[in-house]
């Protein structure tokens, strides 16, 4: 996959970093190995948000990613990979080859996506959140079972607590300090349970972003487009290798599934690597992890993190006018009687409604979802 760009300062192009773990042409410099995090399988010590400047309550927090320059070099060692990410950087984010305590940590936002999905489905909303807003960051992570991760085997069982855990290791890894988590789907229910698992105290502030998912029970919708079992149960009869993506988009109309729907299934193949052989091309997830992840994503019941929300804490549902996802009555006066004990609280809960958008929402109205996300970007603490 090529390196993606936007505009910096001086109307040239900011390079989107890549880390993919299974090329050997990229190399990495200042990153530290942090071997003691974990232990029995719990995050122990990273920190979900930025620690206020001038403070040193936190000085075990710090940043140590490379830049593009020390990218190239070849007498350094890559550690291992957690997690394929993307790192879009808005233009007047800086690095250091070191830790630098002259340099201010740039804010950064995770972003997460749902189930058959992968990073690139953040792309470009990414891109345009970095030229509105130069100071910040953005992680786009390619979760357990999909896209460039798919190749990276983890241990079972496929979770949304495993999967937290694993961009929580990526975080640490990359001595990052995400103030920003933004989930769509099943990835909104990833980020309810990084602030679930991460260790106390939370760096604050932190602000979560669950788009068009609920914390409990998921509830389809009337149309086969959205029932991701039968679309996940299709897909497992089709075989892993096609010669033509044209012919599993009609499969999958025949079948019943939308166009829209169909379309994206098939971003997810990739020409086959097979030296003389004709064209064809590969799915890249893995998609019994996925049947696994997604079975989880129907039962974990992440309430408990919202109705008692940690001081600091900001966690907003996002609710899509035309969801295909069905929220129930019961959902809805829950997350507003949220709304009202954490405000007691010292945390904060909010429902917002994104207008004109199905279940895709950054793709259905990014210029809504831009505007309402905007929020979490403009001010600094």
């Amino acid at each position: 996959m090529p390196v993606l760009s936007g505009p910096n300062a001086s109307g040239r192009a900011v390079r989107l970093v890549e880390a993919r773990t299974n090329h050997s042409d990229i190399r990495w410099s200042g990153v530290t190995r942090i071997s003691t995090l974990f232990k029995d399988n719990r995050f122990e010590n990273c920190q979900l948000a930025s620690i206020s400047r001038g403070t040193a309550k936190y000085p075990n927090i710090c940043m140590a990613l490379v830049d593009e320059r020390l990218a190239r070099s070849r007498d350094v060692a890559k550690p291992p990979g957690v997690l394929a990410y993307e790192l879009v950087q808005g233009a007047l984010v800086r690095w250091s080859s070191t830790v630098d305590k002259s340099l201010p940590d740039p804010p950064t936002a995770v972003l997460l996506h749902g189930i058959l999905g992968c990073r690139k489905n953040w792309g470009s909303f990414a891109r345009r959140l970095a030229q509105a807003f130069p100071t910040w960051q953005f992680l786009l992570v390619d979760l357990r079972c999909h896209g460039d991760s798919a190749s990276m085997k983890k241990r079972g069982p496929h979770t949304v607590s495993s999967t937290a855990l694993d961009v929580l290791k990526l975080v640490a890894q990359l001595r990052l300090t995400p103030r920003v988590l933004i989930g769509h789907s099943f990835g909104g229910k990833v980020a309810l349970s990084m602030v679930e698992q991460a260790a106390k105290p939370l760096a604050r502030p932190v602000r979560v972003w669950v788009l068009d998912a609920t914390p409990g029970k998921v509830r389809p919708g009337g149309n086969k487009e959205d029932h991701p079992a039968e679309l996940i149960s299709f897909l497992s009869t089709l075989p892993k290798e096609v010669s033509s993506k044209r012919d599993i988009v009609e499969a999958l109309v025949r079948e019943g599934f939308s166009m829209d729907v169909a379309q994206w299934v098939v971003t997810n193949l990739r020409p086959s690597e097979s030296p003389g052989s004709p064209t064809s091309f590969s799915w890249v997830f893995d998609l019994k992890g996925i049947t696994e992840m997604f079975q989880s994503y129907e039962e974990t019941n992440l309430w408990k993190i919202v109705e008692d929300v940690p001081g600091g804490v900001h966690v907003n549902f996002l609710k899509a006018e035309r969801s295909l996802h069905r929220w129930a009555l019961e959902d809805i006066q829950r997350i507003r009687a949220a709304e009202e004990l954490a405000a007691d609280e010292g945390g904060a809960v909010e429902m917002h409604v994104l207008e004109d958008a199905g279940h895709w929402v950054h793709a259905d109205n990014p210029d809504g979802l831009f505007k309402i996300l905007s929020s979490s970007f403009q001010v600094v603490k």
